[in-house]
């Protein structure tokens, strides 16, 4: 069974090895890792994708890796996604096999780009927001809220009250795509929390695929 394991670190040689050894010691077989993000502070975080041996609970990973000194584990969920991470280059690689389409596209890359549940394409005009384009798995509404515009950078985003019931428990970040009445969005049901990495990696491929769209 696969799932993805966030887990904070000591930013040091040494420390994602062992956290590797207690996670193969607790029944998990690792897949891929990835570095989301280095802390000032001296720790890292990683997202690892692994597989479970038959009855390997997730709540023995968790106490695995939590006894080793400067590790905690932020967040571990089944993970569905089709089995691997999809880098940055890659979602790059997939906006420039069609520019005219890669507003849209981005939106299809985002839930697999940042593990998150879904994507949607906004544009405000006046009071009014529109939902130019969206994943299956995004609320079913055809208004966004219009004070997250202007936006003129990645950020994380209060839910309106219309969309309360249809994304409780959500976390949820935009970034302007092309202009400050354009944003595109995922979100995350549960967790983990947006970090400010996952901020800037979230505003530079929104931006990217402005630029590309307005190069098709």
């Amino acid at each position: 069974m696969p799932f993805l394991l966030r887990v904070e670190l000591p930013d040091v040689p040494g420390s994602l090895g062992a956290v590797a050894a207690a996670i193969g010691e607790a029944g998990g077989d690792i897949e891929a890792i990835e570095i989301v993000e280095h802390r000032p502070d001296g720790t890292a975080v990683d997202d690892v994708l692994l597989e479970t041996a038959p009855g390997v609970m997730p709540d023995s990973l968790v106490s695995a890796c939590n006894r080793l000194d400067g590790v905690k584990v932020l967040w571990i969920s089944r993970y569905g996604a089709g089995g691997n991470l999809f880098l940055d280059l890659e979602a790059v690689e997939a906006l420039t096999q069609n520019p005219t389409a890669a507003r849209d596209d981005i939106v299809d890359l985002l839930p697999i780009t940042f593990r998150a549940d879904w994507g949607m394409r906004l544009r405000r005009k006046g009071d009014q927001v529109k939902v130019l384009h969206r994943t299956s798995a995004a609320p079913e509404t055809t208004a966004g809220h219009p004070d997250w515009f202007p936006a003129t950078h990645a950020l994380r985003l209060d839910l309106p009250d219309d969309w309360a019931l249809l994304a409780e428990g959500t976390l949820v970040a935009g970034a302007p795509i092309g202009s400050p009445n354009e944003m595109v969005l995922f979100g995350r049901r549960g967790g983990p929390e947006v970090l400010d990495s996952e901020l800037a990696r979230l505003g530079h491929l929104a931006a990217l695929a402005a630029s590309i769209a307005k190069a098709g």
